[in-house]
């Protein structure tokens, strides 16, 4: 009982092994490939980001749009449970969750690529801790600043 299977090994191998492949792989030299540079935004602005860009998949979001749209995401979703605990059910909470969704993950996405990774790379979140750790660190990064494809075709003009 004190040994472990080969079942454990490949639980741990997965859980640990897969995201590091993920994680330690860099991100392609050279252009970003998503877009040019986004702009610094206000807590304002990154709201009105949030919902403007409610499905929008591609381009790019800044850390401050990214982080204060979770800053307006989190202190909305607190209100949401205290609003709940008065109502006596979860049936509010749930319709905000389901509503953020979508311009979560589209934001989420568009973090991703401002750091020349792809969208994709959030579905490491579900591989704990590696997946998670690596994504945090992910969206603290600075913007890549290796230039856009259009600024540098302006510099040749």
């Amino acid at each position: 009982m004190g040994s472990f299977s080969i079942w454990h090994w490949l639980i741990i191998l997965v859980l640990v092994g897969l995201p590091l492949v993920f994680v330690l792989k860099a991100p392609p030299a050279g252009v970003n490939r998503f877009g040019d540079t986004p702009p610094s935004m206000g807590f304002g602005e990154a709201i009105s980001s949030f919902f403007q860009n409610y499905a929008n998949f591609s381009g790019r979001a800044s850390r401050s749009a990214f982080w204060f749209a979770y800053l307006f995401i989190f202190i909305v979703g607190i209100a949401m449970i205290v609003v709940d605990a008065v109502v006596g059910n979860e049936l509010i909470s749930s319709i905000w969750n389901l509503a953020i969704l979508v311009p979560t993950l589209a934001m989420t996405t568009r973090r991703l690529h401002d750091i020349n990774r792809s969208g994709w790379l959030q579905l490491l979140a579900g591989l704990f801790p590696i997946g998670t750790i690596a994504l945090i660190i992910w969206y603290c990064k600075k913007s890549d600043e290796t230039g856009s494809l259009n600024e540098i075709q302006n510099v040749f003009r």
